[in-house]
C-alpha cells in the first residue's frame, strides 16, 4: 500500500536517506552565495532599506506567513528581476515526489518557485516570522528533487532554493550528478547591519547563472 508523506513533515535525515541526499562539507562545492556578487546601486540600497524598515515595525505585532511574502519576498523577488523575462513567477504549485522502491509518495506545496526555460532557478518556502528555518529546510530540498528537469542545455546545471520567515535567510543549493548532493549558505539576518544587501546580491547572482 502506498504510503503519502507530506512534505511539511518531513525531517532532513528522511529526506537524506529516503532520496540518497548527502550534505557536502566543502566551501568550494557551495561557492554561488559568496563569489562574483553584483554591487548594488544606491536605489537598490534605500528600496531594501524601507523593505527592513516595513519589517521592523511589522513583526512587533503578530505576522503570518502571507505578511512574509508581501512584505519582505515579494520586493526582494523584485528587485532581483525575477518578476521581468526571461523569468516566470508561479506561486502554490503542488509537487509530488515517488521515491524509489519505496510505495512512497511525497506531496507538498512550495509557496514560489522562479523558472526560466522549465528550469527551477529558485524554489522559495517562506514561514511566519516567528518559527525557525530548520523546518524549512527540509521541505525545500524535497521540492528542489521533485524537479525532473535539472538537465538543461545539455547539462546538468545546480538547483537553488531559499528558506525564509522574513527575518532570517538560508540559501540551498543541490547538484544530481552522480550522487544527489547539497549545500547550505550561512544564514543572514535582517536585523544584521548589511545582511539584506546581500541577501540581494545572492539572488541577483542566481539569476545572472541561470541566463549566462
Amino acid at each position: 500500500m502506498v504510503e503519502t508523506i507530506q512534505a511539511k513533515n518531513l525531517e532532513l535525515h528522511e529526506v537524506e536517506e529516503k532520496f540518497g541526499l548527502e550534505l557536502v562539507d566543502d566551501d568550494r562545492f557551495f561557492r554561488e552565495w559568496q563569489d562574483d556578487l553584483p554591487e548594488l546601486t544606491d536605489i537598490e540600497r534605500q528600496r531594501l532599506d524601507r523593505v527592513k524598515a516595513c519589517y521592523l515595525h511589522i513583526s512587533k505585532y503578530p505576522m503570518l506567513e502571507e505578511s512574509v511574502k508581501m512584505v519582505v519576498l515579494s520586493p526582494l523577488l523584485d528587485l532581483a528581476g525575477f518578476y521581468l523575462p526571461p523569468f516566470r513567477i508561479t506561486t502554490e504549485k503542488q509537487v509530488q515526489i515517488a521515491v524509489e522502491d519505496e510505495e512512497i509518495i511525497i506531496k507538498g506545496e512550495l509557496d514560489v518557485l522562479v523558472l526560466h526555460n522549465n528550469f527551477w532557478v529558485l524554489v522559495i518556502e517562506s514561514k511566519r516570522h516567528s518559527l525557525s528555518l530548520e523546518p524549512g529546510i527540509p521541505q525545500v530540498l524535497a521540492y528542489m528533487l521533485a524537479n525532473r528537469n535539472a538537465d538543461f542545455s545539455g547539462t546538468v546545471r545546480p538547483m537553488f532554493g531559499m528558506v525564509t520567515n522574513g527575518g532570517n535567510f538560508i540559501f540551498l543549493k543541490v547538484t544530481k550528478q552522480g550522487t544527489q548532493q547539497y549545500a547550505n549558505s550561512d544564514e543572514f539576518v535582517m536585523r544584521r547591519r548589511d545582511d539584506l544587501y546581500t541577501v540581494l546580491k545572492i539572488l541577483k547572482r542566481i539569476g545572472q547563472l541561470a541566463i549566462g
